[in-house]
């Protein structure tokens, strides 16, 4: 049998900071440019009110269906997928029009993963898996398997779970 890997889509699968950046730079007057936005995390430089309008738009329909792939992913997950069995796991009850978008993507960028291998969820610890890999480290504290935190710009100073910088150290770690 083989062993199973669960995987976050926001920020793992899906480059939602930079879909953020985006609606953050065509708002009214950005007060950062774009090189700014991709070394810090919007909690270190955005005020209260950037931050809420940011959020507010994340609730928006339209919102999921049409963010980046992470770079070298879809490679990655076929590779995976050779090894292990691979779930997404993503969280979506706090965003309900996130359900749909979030599926229609899936299909669209990673048609390898079957319908009954997407997880939407709240609370990750509920996950049987020998592997979660999130950005979000308090995902990874209530997981039960081995946590991989996805490097992201909000969870630089954590340091309690090894930490994957991108999609060739995610391969190189679990398929050698």
């Amino acid at each position: 049998m083989k062993k199973r890997i669960c995987i976050d889509q926001d920020d793992v699968l899906a480059n939602t900071h930079a879909k953020m950046i985006q609606l953050y730079l065509a708002s009214g007057a950005p007060r950062y440019e774009l090189a700014e936005l991709q070394e810090k995390a919007f909690q270190e430089i955005l005020d209260e009110n950037e931050r809420k309008s940011i959020h507010d738009q994340i609730f928006a329909p339209g919102f999921f269906a049409d963010i980046e792939v992470m770079p070298g992913a879809q490679e990655a997950i076929i590779a995976l997928q050779d090894k292990y069995d691979v779930f997404v796991a993503t969280a979506a009850m706090e965003f309900p029009n996130s359900f749909r978008e979030k599926y229609d993507w899936l299909a669209s960028y990673f048609p390898t993963i079957h319908w009954k291998n997407i997880i939407f969820l709240g609370d990750k610890s509920i996950l049987g898996a020998d592997y979660l890999i999130d950005d979000m480290p308090y995902n990874l504290h209530t997981f039960n398997g081995k946590g991989l935190l996805f490097d992201a710009l909000h969870n630089r100073d954590e340091t309690a779970f090894e930490r994957v910088m991108n999609w060739t150290d995610v391969t190189n770690l679990l398929l050698d």
